[in-house]
């Protein structure tokens, strides 16, 4: 398996310093969160230069761009035409860095939208995209998020463009909170396009989230492990910690190593 991480753990840091933590702490990669105000510079407006300095300073130790996370989403036809837009810059920016996935967001449909014509309209946006992304060497990866928690719908999607540049960011969490998915029905039904990884842990209370480390919360990490083992899963994990209570220095370490902890298990 190999490991990354988004910026969320540590916005305040520059490229530099993020890639720094990556090797300190042994991941392969790291994630640039985009359009979130972070320190990196990771960012679709960074000009030629400033992209082969980004390059070189990730490539100098060792470290993978492993996916640049957008916030693009396509449900709503009032605005995909211009989240389109930016997932063509973001296609890119991945491209000038190596990485091999962008991560997308289906998002959220106007409630007068059947979940058909949503299926519909997200995937058009993303066969807008795939031809761009296959020139480049990147996949488009949709998340398991918001409006498409429920690993059937994405599927749909995914069936609909039917294109090798397009695929799934599983975020192994939502389907299972919010999709009515257990961990082995969502990877069944994903199984076909997964690239790319979100892994985080939690504990619901009272209709609230609370982010606790891994293994210490519902999400069965093991077992997304040894499905992905099974599969020959070739792809990041990466780790998505957003507002996390522990600072970077704390967290990045103990996550990866309890993710580590799993993998030597289902070797064994």
């Amino acid at each position: 398996m190999k490991y990354s991480f988004m910026t969320f753990s540590c916005p305040e840091l520059s490229f530099e310093e993020v890639v720094a933590a990556a090797e300190r702490f042994g991941y392969d990669g790291v994630e640039p969160r985009i359009g979130s105000g972070h320190a990196h510079g990771v960012e679709p407006e960074a000009d030629a230069g400033a992209r082969r300095e980004l390059r070189g300073l990730a490539e100098s130790r060792g470290i993978a761009v492993a996916c640049i996370a957008t916030s693009c989403r396509f449900a709503d036809p009032a605005d995909a035409d211009s989240h389109v837009e930016r997932a063509h810059a973001a296609i890119d920016l991945a491209a000038d860095l190596g990485a091999a996935a962008i991560r997308v967001f289906g998002g959220q449909f106007p409630a007068d939208m059947a979940r058909e014509a949503a299926v519909a309209q997200v995937a058009d946006s993303l066969s807008a995209l795939a031809e761009h992304a296959a020139g480049r060497g990147v996949t488009v990866c949709m998340e398991t998020h918001d409006a498409w928690c429920d690993p059937n719908h994405v599927a749909a999607v995914m069936r609909r463009v039917d294109h090798p540049a397009i695929a799934v960011n599983w975020d192994i969490m939502h389907p299972i909170r919010r999709g009515n998915a257990t961990m082995d029905s969502a990877f069944e039904a994903l199984r076909a396009w997964v690239r790319h990884l979100h892994v985080h842990d939690g504990v619901e209370a009272d209709g609230k989230l609370d982010l606790v480390p891994i293994g210490q919360g519902a999400i069965d990490h093991r077992r997304a492990i040894e499905l992905l083992t099974a599969a020959g899963f070739e792809g990041f994990l990466s780790g998505e910690w957003i507002n996390w209570s522990d600072p970077w220095e704390v967290h990045l370490p103990r996550e990866l190593e309890m993710m580590r902890r799993y993998e030597a298990a289902c070797v064994d």
